[in-house]
């Protein structure tokens, strides 16, 4: 009688090794899974790309995966930061912007006073409109 036939097989949980294996391997997966969305995401953020060659990549993506995205980390890793950095500038100042339309005018209440007093000389207001926005502007909103 061999060693190994007297070795019950424990399952999964039963050896730390192939715990430590597992968790190895998922890893793994994740990692490749992490890459290969933010290649995907960069091939249809390049505008500079024509669709054919986003077909080729994604075709190479699906049948020989590992391979392809290696290549392409290689081959475009450097465009594909520049284009997340732009992206990512992109998102910040459309956020700013759509923050200064939410949150008004963003001058200050001397400002607003200032724009109102010239509304009023211009005579495209009454006094007692004036007299309202002056403390609008005063009251913060």
């Amino acid at each position: 009688m061999r060693f190994f036939d007297a070795v019950e097989y424990q399952g999964f949980w039963g050896s730390f090794w192939d715990l430590v294996w597992w968790f190895l391997w998922a890893f793994v997966f994740f990692a490749y899974l992490m890459a290969l969305f933010s290649i995907i995401g960069d091939l249809f953020r390049d505008h500079k790309l024509s669709g054919w060659w986003k077909a080729v990549w994604i075709f190479f993506l699906i049948f020989f995966p590992i391979i392809t995205a290696l290549i392409y980390l290689v081959a475009r890793g450097g465009g594909m930061a520049e284009r997340s950095a732009q992206a990512a500038q992109s998102y910040r100042e459309q956020q700013d912007a759509y923050i200064k339309t939410v949150a008004g005018s963003g001058s200050s209440p001397s400002e607003e006073i200032a724009k109102a007093k010239r509304l009023l000389d211009d005579g495209t207001i009454t006094p007692s409109e004036y007299e309202a926005l002056k403390s609008k502007a005063l009251a913060g909103g």
